[in-house]
C-alpha cells in the first residue's frame, strides 16, 4: 500500500501536468490554414463531409484547384451563390457537385460512387 503522502503527491503532480498541458495548448494555437481542411456540405439527401486537404495535397490526390472550381471565379464569389449554382440556375449546385465528384471518382476508379457512401443522415 502507498502512504497518504505519496498518494497526495501523485495527485498534485497529475494536477500540475494537467495545468501545464492546458496552458501550453492554449498558448500555442495552430494558425488557420489557407485552404479548408474539411468541408461539410448540407443537402436534402444528407450531409457530405468532404476532405479538401486530401484531394488537393500532393501527398493525397494532388488535384488542381481549377479542376473543380471555375477559373473565372474570384476570391469574393462563391459557386453556391445565386448567380453561379443557385436554386434557379443550370446546373444547380448539387448537379455540379455530382458531375465533378461522382464523375471524377468513376473515371479514376477510386472513391465512393454510391449515394450512402457520401450522404450521411
Amino acid at each position: 500500500m502507498t502512504s497518504k503522502g505519496e498518494q497526495g503527491f501523485a495527485f498534485a503532480l497529475a494536477a500540475v501536468f494537467l495545468v501545464v498541458g492546458v496552458v501550453c495548448y492554449a498558448a500555442f494555437p495552430q494558425g488557420t490554414p489557407e485552404e479548408p481542411v474539411r468541408i461539410m456540405f448540407k443537402s436534402t439527401a444528407g450531409k457530405i463531409l468532404f476532405d479538401h486537404m486530401m484531394h488537393t495535397d500532393d501527398a493525397g490526390y494532388g488535384i488542381a484547384c481549377d479542376d473543380c472550381h471555375h477559373e473565372e471565379q474570384d476570391e469574393s464569389s462563391s459557386c453556391s451563390g445565386e448567380d453561379c449554382h443557385g436554386p434557379e440556375t443550370d446546373p444547380k449546385r448539387g448537379d455540379a457537385l455530382h458531375m465533378n465528384c461522382k464523375g471524377c471518382h468513376e473515371e479514376g476508379g477510386a472513391g465512393p460512387v454510391e449515394c450512402a457512401a457520401c450522404h450521411i443522415m
